[in-house]
């Protein structure tokens, strides 16, 4: 798993201003304690697994009362941020502190609550070739984190409650460097939360909708770009760059499928095929064969306010050297300046194998 998106939710969380009334401004804290397990995800961490990691999460939440109309719509949802703390148990793993943004969902009367978060966290130990070169989960400091958990909320006086439920907490670099086998941790947690200006309470508003949104085929066109590594530790790292165009089809006010074409000059790839071509004879590389891929790709868009959540299924129809298979996929998030230009930052990856964090810019006419 991945994502991604390492820089997102934080610039999004908190929104504008209602003619009708101030916007309440209400707070929500929380601190959680987690025991759990790192899943067996990929052979190669197994000698990784070998205690139960546990920490803390530390988080705080700004209430929505549906001043915006996309509050209403996603069932009133907090915003806030996210601090993580985790002791992996394991010395040649190290530990993590994460920052995140955050969404919470409601479901059932509010007494679930789904948390999503995505943000950056730091490991103390990642792989080095002379003093940590067992960690092959973690090739540098900064990794890319997501957060998900899902509890049960029980109010119990006044602003105090309690929740308890399940965490998962996924740690990557998307191949920023080499290695990043990454690591996936499932959890118990159990915690309070405590409300601010418990006895002030607020309606919950049901703005007027605006209705279906109807528009033509619209187009869009995006340039990508960024920097991997291939799984060969100490490669090097190098440049990308990916050209996307594709139509996009509103069914509604909140979501819009896509049908387009990305074109990839991944240079990592040209140095990959040089390597093989040299040290691996057997394999029958051409240090020719061309390192361009095009590919054909379905998806949708879910939006949110200014921004909106990506998710692209593809399949490489120019595929001239294998490397990971011809299916690949892309999730992650864009935000709107304007109607027509927007910016973006996805993770590019083949089933649950990252290849790349992208960074883009497009239009959509």
């Amino acid at each position: 798993m991945r994502y991604l998106l390492c820089l997102n939710f934080a610039l999004f969380s908190f929104f504008g201003f209602s003619q009708s009334r101030e916007v309440p401004k209400k707070f929500v804290l929380d601190a959680h304690q987690f025991y759990g397990s790192i899943l067996l995800h990929n052979p190669d961490i197994s000698h990784l697994i070998t205690e139960h990691p546990g920490g803390l999460i530390l988080g705080v939440s700004r209430k929505t009362y549906g001043d915006k109309e996309w509050e209403a719509d996603f069932g009133y949802p907090d915003t806030g941020f996210t601090f993580v703390y985790q002791n992996t148990n394991n010395a040649t793993l190290g530990e993590h502190f994460g920052l995140y943004g955050h969404y919470n969902f409601y479901f059932f009367k509010r007494n679930l609550q789904l948390r999503v978060a995505q943000g950056l966290a730091y490991n103390t130990n990642p792989y080095d070739k002379n003093e940590n070169f067992r960690n092959n989960a973690y090739g540098s400091h900064i990794l890319s984190s997501t957060t998900l958990m899902f509890n049960y909320h029980q109010r119990i006086v006044s602003g105090l409650g309690l929740d308890a439920g399940l965490a998962f907490i996924h740690y990557s670099n998307a191949n920023f460097k080499a290695p990043n086998t990454s690591t996936n941790t499932f959890a118990l947690n159990f915690g309070i939360t405590y409300e601010l200006d418990s006895d002030t309470t607020y309606e919950y508003l049901h703005p007027e909708s605006t209705g279906l949104i109807t528009e033509p085929i619209r187009y869009n066109l995006v340039l990508r770009g960024g920097a991997n590594e291939s799984d060969v530790i100490n490669m090097g790292r190098y440049g990308f760059v990916i050209v996307s165009a594709y139509a996009d089809k509103r069914l509604g006010k909140r979501s819009a499928i896509q049908l387009g074409t990305d074109v990839f000059f991944s240079n990592f790839l040209k140095e990959l095929i040089r390597y093989q071509s040299i040290s691996f004879p057997e394999l029958d590389v051409d240090p020719d064969t061309d390192y361009k891929r095009v590919g054909m790709f379905l998806g949708h868009e879910l939006f949110v306010n200014k921004m909106s959540v990506v998710a692209q299924l593809g399949y490489y129809v120019y595929y001239p050297f294998d490397f990971e298979g011809r299916m690949y996929n892309r999730i992650g998030m864009k935000r709107y300046f304007g109607d027509k230009i927007f910016g973006a930052i996805t993770l590019k990856s083949h089933g649950a194998k990252a290849e790349a964090v992208e960074l883009g810019i497009g239009v959509r006419l």
